[in-house]
């Protein structure tokens, strides 16, 4: 993938998010995707923080969504790899976040949510 298509996406992707609309954000991942987070760990018992699937992330995503009201992104930068999308943003918080998104044909099948320091 390159640089001007990882920004493209990550458009989208904060679009997506700002909505609330987990139509348009499960859209970019395939059915089998695998995601982790450590907010998944806490959000999800047993989980270890793994979510396997669509179904259960479009789930985990939906309580996120319900937790966090006012749940924003500011896309503050995009890295491409050959296969993969780094996308570093700011939460409405000020927390600074990035999701490290690996691609095949076109979908996410492997995603980690990273989060720094809680910033004021």
């Amino acid at each position: 993938m390159d640089l001007d298509e990882a920004v493209r996406f990550a458009g989208e992707w904060a679009a997506d998010w700002n909505a609330h609309d987990l139509d348009r954000i499960t859209r970019h991942y395939s059915d089998d995707v695998v995601f982790s987070s450590p907010v998944a760990a806490r959000i999800i018992d047993g989980s270890d923080g793994v979510v396997r699937g669509i179904k259960p992330l479009r789930a985990y995503w939906a309580e996120g969504l319900r937790r966090n009201p006012d749940l924003r992104f500011e896309v503050v930068g995009v890295y491409a790899g050959v296969d993969t999308v780094v996308i570093n943003f700011r939460q409405q918080t000020g927390q600074l976040s990035a999701e490290v998104l690996i691609f095949r044909d076109g979908v996410v099948v492997s995603g980690m949510g990273t989060h720094g320091a809680q910033l004021s």
